[in-house]
């Protein structure tokens, strides 16, 4: 599934068959904003006009709009899942962090 990103945001999209519309809002904020289309060129068209009316009310009420993830995660995986995870990094000459990032991103990519 590919996603649908705009200035580094990305969108969360359904489809309302109630409406005859795709809904989506921005992921990965606690602030909600939303937008909808009934065809994937409005629906972009939508997200970036919520992207940019996000940002610029921001930038109106002074203050830092919601970043979508800082790039740290903290995991919490029985021991010796972490050992076998050290192991397998040193063992490639990684350290956990790249290793875990390599995976990850693969598993994404996959899907």
């Amino acid at each position: 599934m590919k996603t649908m990103k705009y200035k580094g945001y990305a969108a969360r999209i359904e489809y309302s068959d109630e409406d005859g519309c795709f809904v989506g809002h921005i992921a990965g904020i606690r602030d909600v904003v939303g937008f909808h289309g009934k065809s994937v060129a409005e629906l972009r068209s939508a997200f970036e006009e919520a992207v940019d009316d996000y940002l610029e009310t921001c930038a109106k009420l002074g203050r830092e709009p919601q970043k979508t993830y800082s790039g740290k995660l903290m995991l919490r995986i029985p021991p010796d899942i972490h050992a076998a995870v050290a192991t397998a990094a040193e063992t490639s000459g990684k350290s956990i962090n790249q290793l875990v990032a390599e995976i990850l991103n693969q598993t994404v990519q996959d899907h």
